[in-house]
């Protein structure tokens, strides 16, 4: 099969390593994709926001299936318009239709569709600017800490959570009144905390059926002991301790089939990956948010522990076959690091030239954020690489990770010490 992948990040890179891998996978396209990308698949530069253009090339190269693997082209429709057209029938094609991906793209719908299909999540409202001084009151009524979340997609930094009334209360007009997330925070949730531990759970779906992944745990915080700014995700390791057997068993209890089969209820259609962001409030499950992708750097940890082919299993989904299907998982435990540049995720400077490559070892580095430069490799965004190792346990893993981190260099480098920590001495 000719397959083609949409994306340039981490997470594609992992996606693209492991598709790789199919015996049925003849050749792999990424679009845009990066330099990690290359080594598995030949990257096209393809304008995804054009259907004519991108239908085109996916009849030229004889596709016959196309991924999606960040938010934005779904939340965009991308799905929509390739399906729209008759010649492109024959073409398997993973990730939710915009109303699927709705999920993701309104925090309110998902948060109203999980009242309407009793899936346990915070309780909460949803203000616009008009409502703004009614906020202001609502935010009075919740006990701190208090949880904000812009309703539309703003790259994973759109949550705001804070013990200070004040803070808050600026945080809340700075989003409504100053937009401060653009149209993402035209509509603002605000809901109640949740005190417990989070974790990332994913299944892949065919609308009726699904299969579930290595769960995982990410580190959002840019600082160590999970201070500071959200970030688009400093580290993840996978398995995770506390998800044992009892705890899972109410996740698809609760939470995953209630979820699949409420998307079939409504007549919503979904093709593609499911993703789980739960926060564990004294062994007990609840719904944080939900994303219509795999996560990110959560693929990079995911994909190593997948033993089973992942084109067969994606292909298994376009065509409603995932009833029987059983996934193997690999019984390692995998984590990675994430090495970013100075600054971020506020200001900071690309362009840096990346070195120490040659001297990594037993790990795999998924490329987030690099260009070449006149056949140098520079760093080009905020997150620049993810280290991800397997070990036989989570500190030799986590040890083959950090040992390979302290091996790449750039200008104003920086990666948090402590993933995974937590969940070695709770």
């Amino acid at each position: 099969m000719n397959l083609l992948l949409i994306g340039n990040g981490g997470r594609e890179h992992a996606l693209a390593w492991k598709m790789a891998q199919s015996p049925l996978c003849t050749q792999l396209f990424i679009a845009p994709g990066n330099p990690g990308t290359s080594q598995f698949g030949t990257n096209v530069d393809i304008n995804i926001n054009n259907p004519d253009a991108l239908a085109a090339f996916l009849l030229r190269e004889n596709i016959e299936m196309m991924v999606v693997g960040p938010e934005a082209p779904l939340a965009a429709g991308l799905i929509d318009k390739m399906q729209a057209l008759p010649e492109l029938r024959h073409i398997a094609f993973i990730g939710p239709t915009l109303d699927g991906a709705r999920l993701e793209w309104s925090k309110d719908f998902a948060k109203a569709f999980m009242q309407r299909h009793h899936i346990p999540t915070a309780a909460y409202q949803t203000f616009t600017a008009e409502r703004y001084e009614e906020a202001l009151q609502f935010l009075r009524t919740l006990n701190p800490p208090y949880v904000l979340k812009a309703d539309g997609l703003a790259a994973g930094k759109g949550v705001i959570i804070t013990s200070d009334f004040e803070t808050a209360a600026n945080e809340l007009k700075d989003m409504l009144i100053g937009r401060r997330f653009g149209e993402a925070s035209a509509r603002v949730v605000i809901e109640e905390y949740l005190d417990g531990i989070e974790l990332s759970v994913f299944v892949l779906t065919d609308g009726k059926n699904y299969v579930l992944l290595p769960e995982a745990k990410d580190y959002k915080r840019i600082g160590e002991g999970d201070t500071g700014p959200n970030t688009g995700g400093m580290g993840s390791v996978s398995p995770v301790p506390f998800a044992d057997s009892v705890f899972m068993n109410k996740v698809e209890e609760k939470i995953i089939k209630p979820t699949v089969e409420g998307l079939a209820a409504e007549g919503i259609p979904y093709v593609g990956f499911i993703f789980f962001g739960l926060m564990n409030v004294a062994g007990n499950p609840y719904v944080i948010e939900y994303n219509v992708r795999m996560g990110d750097p959560e693929t990079e940890v995911v994909m190593p522990r997948l033993k089973s082919d992942l084109v067969e299993m994606m292909l298994k989904a376009a065509h409603g076959g995932l009833n029987n299907y059983r996934v193997e998982i690999l019984p390692d435990a995998a984590s990675c690091v994430m090495i970013v540049s100075g600054g971020y995720p506020g200001n900071y400077n690309t362009g840096f030239p990346i070195t120490g490559l040659e001297n990594i070892k037993k790990c795999n580095l998924f490329h987030a954020g690099t260009r070449l430069k006149d056949d140098t490799l520079v760093t080009a965004g905020g997150r620049v690489i993810a280290v991800s190792a397997l070990g036989s346990s989570l500190p030799q893993a986590l040890e083959i990770a950090y040992s390979n981190a302290e091996k790449i260099q750039f200008q104003g480098k920086y990666f948090r010490r402590d993933i995974g920590k937590d969940l070695l001495n709770p």
